[in-house]
């Protein structure tokens, strides 16, 4: 199951519905704007989409100190490379939004958006299920973004590890590559 909406953009309600201000803590209903949306995508459905149209994401560069955070990712798409920081855009949320999340859900930072690197495209043949058919086709949305506070990395389920670089290494992916040297935070 994938949750649809799971953060406040002031502050998280807990599974019990009560205010919350522990970004850690597992979400299930969110605020926005007003409306309770509460939900999951059935996988099956979620299956469907996946096999039939382009997913709305983010890619994050995460900029402190001169480095950029990359993760490994545990899972597909991507798994098993040092991949951006970033995920699915929800419905109603900001590409901003959405980037503010993706990274404190997968690294646990809360940041600020700097500025729009550009639009991107990824496909993959693998994805979150064994038996896609098409694979997985993103149009992502990349951000340079900075931590507002010293606070450390964090990781979910989504990365086994990271590391921050201070170069563009030659064994990344093209993609990831190709954001950071269109990101020009290594000058």
């Amino acid at each position: 199951m994938y949750l649809l909406i799971h953060r406040l953009s002031l502050g998280v309600l807990s599974t019990d519905n009560t205010p919350h201000t522990d970004h850690h803590t597992k979400i299930k209903t969110i605020l926005w704007d007003g409306a309770i949306m509460t939900g999951w995508i059935p996988d099956d459905e979620y299956k469907k989409i996946l096999e039939n149209m382009p997913i709305c994401c983010v890619d994050l560069v995460v900029r402190r100190n001169n480095k950029v955070l990359l993760v490994f990712r545990a899972n597909e798409p991507a798994k098993d490379k040092w991949w951006l920081p970033g995920g699915r855009v929800y419905k109603r949320e900001t590409l901003e939004q959405a980037a503010a999340r993706k990274v404190l859900e997968e690294a646990g930072l809360q940041v600020r958006v700097v500025r729009k690197i550009g639009a991107y495209e990824t496909i993959f043949d693998k994805g979150p299920f064994d038996d896609l058919k098409t694979g997985v086709h993103n149009i992502n949305v990349c951000f340079v973004v900075e931590p507002v506070d010293d606070r450390n990395v964090r990781l979910d389920k989504t990365s086994s590890r990271y590391r921050w670089i201070d170069r563009i290494e030659e064994d990344l992916d093209p993609y990831v590559k190709q954001v950071l040297s269109d990101s020009r935070v290594f000058g």
